[in-house]
């Protein structure tokens, strides 16, 4: 068995660094994005900063909005305050492992693994539930290891909970595996704090769909909630792809037109996946590695579920990434113990791939921005609200125009009634690409 085992002052330097060309990588990963690495869920996030406390969007929790509009108090813009989160959430992971020496090692690697890179890059919510799963974990081994009482492990693994699910309602599904992991433990001492916690977190949200969701959005059942939406033969294939894509190392995308690259892609991924299996099965798990794997495993059980009654995105490494990352902790956990030092070759490797992939794919937000904006102030449409129509959603190339234009004017609804297209304050792609050039790419 090859290891390599750095005396501690080598490690030290190998972990700076690691954390130095993540820092670069992060940043670079949304510099390099024609679009600044925005989607149309962006847009709602950014729109609904901007415009709080008018609530126009239920479909996601107030809980990301409200931090990007924290930071604007600093005079800083809806766009760049989305960024800033993404690298605190990355340094606030660090620190606080460190500090705690609570899975340091191991998340130093797994928040340098190209997909993670791109989430904290990303304007989307889910860089915001790291902070808040890894403490989780930590309350979590705190009960299993006696160190506090179950009074106070229920205040706090309910006060994350909540938390959490004001960030992204798919931490219901934590709360489910919370629950689960407490009965399958039944009467061991700490069950109830698990138990009552993860119920304490579903009445929470039945709360809130009652207090905030039905009054803000009374339709919101039946615009969401569909029975039959895809077959089962079309999920388990999207969930053998999403799989295979959120446990590679190093590539988490796959191409979209299909070719030989995807076989090693998947095949990564998937054995990756059996190397998971064999040493959670081959090796002694501790009480919290179980805790992390089982309630990992239920929220990813549940994330395939609910897409037979739920409109949701077909399940990927972003979806996924609030419940793959404690499996990687404990994985990577594992290839310490028969690696040691090696095991951050991993991270390397990963951030080597992810530079070539974003090179390859650049494109150069700042230009665009800059077009953009010179394009809004000319038009005397900066400061106000507009309307972006879009015949087809799935066709790339038409919203990637608005979630641009997001980035420097937030206030921007997207419209699918080709009506309003009469109306001076609606854009459309060919109404913006025929004053000004947008330079793009095709691959992220």
């Amino acid at each position: 068995m090859i290891s390599i085992k750095l005396n501690p002052k080598s490690e030290k330097f190998i972990q700076l660094f690691l954390i130095i060309i993540t820092y670069i990588m992060i940043v670079l990963r949304f510099l390099l994005n024609e679009k600044g690495r925005v989607s149309p869920d962006s847009i709602r996030y950014m729109r609904q900063s901007e415009i709080f406390p008018i609530i126009d969007n239920t479909t996601a929790p107030l809980g990301y909005p409200l931090f990007i509009k924290f930071f604007t108090y600093f005079g800083i813009d809806d766009f760049w305050s989305s960024k800033l989160i993404g690298i605190l959430v990355y340094t606030f992971l660090l620190f606080f492992a460190y500090k705690k020496r609570f899975f340091f090692k191991e998340l130093l690697i797994a928040s340098a693994l190209f997909s993670f890179v791109s989430i904290f890059s990303f304007t989307m919510a889910e860089a915001l539930t790291f902070p808040f799963v890894i403490l989780l974990f930590y309350i979590a081994n705190q009960i299993l290891n006696n160190k506090i009482s179950t009074k106070s492990g229920i205040f706090y693994l309910s006060f994350i909970l909540i938390l959490l699910i004001n960030i992204r309602y798919s931490a219901l599904f934590l709360c489910l595996g919370t629950v689960f992991f407490g009965l399958i433990n039944y009467k061991k001492f700490y069950w109830k704090s698990f138990v009552i916690s993860g119920i304490i977190g579903v009445g929470f949200y039945g709360l809130y769909k009652v207090l905030f969701i039905d009054y803000f959005n009374e339709n919101y059942i039946n615009t969401f909630l569909e029975i039959g939406l895809k077959p089962t033969s079309q999920l388990l294939t999207e969930l053998f792809q999403g799989l295979a894509t959120t446990f590679d190392p190093f590539i988490h995308i796959a191409d979209p037109n299909g070719g030989i690259i995807n076989y090693g892609i998947y095949g990564i991924g998937v054995l990756t996946i059996i190397a998971m299996v064999f040493l959670f099965i081959k090796t002694k798990l501790s009480e919290t590695e179980k805790f992390i794997l089982i309630i990992s495993l239920v929220s990813i059980v549940c994330s395939y579920f609910i897409q037979y009654v739920y409109s949701v995105n077909a399940i990927d490494y972003r979806l996924l990434a609030p419940f793959s990352i404690g499996i990687w902790l404990v994985f990577f956990g594992k290839l310490f113990q028969i690696f040691d030092s090696l095991t951050y070759s991993i991270a390397f490797l990963s951030l080597m791939t992810g530079f070539v992939f974003t090179w390859l794919s650049k494109g150069d937000y700042l230009e665009n921005r800059s077009v953009i904006s010179e394009y809004l102030e000319k038009e005397k449409l900066k400061n106000e609200t507009l309307k972006f129509y879009i015949k087809d959603e799935i066709k790339l190339d038409e919203v990637q125009v608005a979630e641009l234009i997001s980035t420097v004017n937030p206030k921007i609804y997207v419209t699918f009634d080709p009506r309003d297209t009469l109306q001076k304050k609606v854009l459309t792609k060919h109404k913006v690409e025929s004053k000004i050039r947008i330079k793009k790419n095709n691959y992220q």
